[in-house]
């Protein structure tokens, strides 16, 4: 059954890249465009602002699969940055500091530089 199953992994890999970029970028359009829910729009080039942005251009760029390891690096960097700053002075604990998805972000962009797009992508296509 393993065997079976490690002939999918490229493709899931994909389907984890985009599923993750699509998820990762509402939290920007949420920042800066107040879709999917209204919220304050951050002052502008405010570290919030800023996360914004490299939510949007990152989440898109993850998407499409152009650029992936460099945009997967700069994003787990944001996803560490965001989590000691904004989440863990409030607790050590990630379910209580609400810093979970920072870290999951964190770590799946983190894979994503070391595995690479996946075969749907744009990068797979230029090479």
């Amino acid at each position: 059954m393993t065997n079976s199953l490690t002939r999918y992994a490229p493709h899931v890999l994909s389907v984890l890249r985009v599923v993750t970029a699509f998820i990762f970028l509402l939290h920007g359009t949420q920042k800066l465009l107040g879709i999917p829910a209204a919220t304050r729009m951050p002052d502008f080039l405010s570290m919030l602002w800023v996360a914004g942005a490299l939510e949007i251009v990152g989440g898109v760029l993850l998407i499409i699969g152009l650029f992936t390891r460099p945009t997967a690096f700069v994003l787990s960097g944001l996803m560490a940055f965001a989590y000691f700053i904004a989440h863990a002075p409030r607790s050590i604990f990630p379910t209580l500091n609400g810093g979970d998805a920072a870290i999951l972000y964190c770590f799946v962009f983190l894979y994503l530089v070391f595995a690479g797009p996946g075969p749907w992508s744009l990068d797979a296509r230029r090479r």
